[in-house]
């Protein structure tokens, strides 16, 4: 599948949510995650735009690879993601094959579905508000029109600044090298 994702740094989740119920969405779930993050022996991630992460949630773990970003407006890629029943098993396996953990993101998230769009209100431990809005499609789909209707929605909660092309991983990186 193809994530096309946006992200914006906001103010408040209390206006955002207002907002998001004025223009009719629904709220489908709120959520703890652990996402632990890995360094790959063969490749430098920071260099290609991979990611590597085992993500723990309230009641799943899963295994996701992200690819490269795909263009420069978004945060679109390839995303593999599968189930796995241990996040210590599976941690233990991939340092055993040589990848390192570099950091753990932690955040409190809450679901919005509006259309064919997720809306995600993330309160990540270390950072100010910030929301995302993604569309997923199949591998061959052309993701531009998507990406554009995704900012629309952006438009219309009145964002149309702050937008984030980084991860929640390099955005706590970042704060620790300043």
């Amino acid at each position: 599948m193809i994530e096309v994702e946006v992200k914006a740094k906001i103010n408040s989740f209390e206006e955002i949510e207002n907002k998001l119920e004025t223009l009719g969405a629904e709220k489908s779930k709120t959520e703890f995650q652990e996402d632990i993050y890995f360094a790959s022996p063969i490749v430098d991630f920071a260099q290609t735009d991979e990611a590597l992460r085992i993500r723990t949630t309230d009641n799943d773990i899963f295994i996701t690879y992200k690819g490269p970003k795909l263009n420069d407006k978004a945060k679109t890629r390839k995303e593999v993601e599968m189930s796995i029943e241990s996040a210590a098993k599976a941690k233990d396996i991939f340092e055993e094959i040589g990848f390192r953990e570099v950091r753990t993101v932690r955040k409190n998230r809450q679901y919005y579905t509006y259309e064919n769009f997720e809306i995600s209100l993330d309160d990540v431990e270390g950072l100010p508000p910030y929301m995302e809005i993604e569309i997923e499609m199949k591998d061959d789909a052309d993701y531009t029109e998507a990406q554009g209707k995704i900012f629309e929605l952006f438009e219309k909660l009145g964002i149309t600044d702050s937008f984030e092309r980084t991860s929640y991983m390099e955005l706590l990186e970042n704060l620790n090298s300043i």
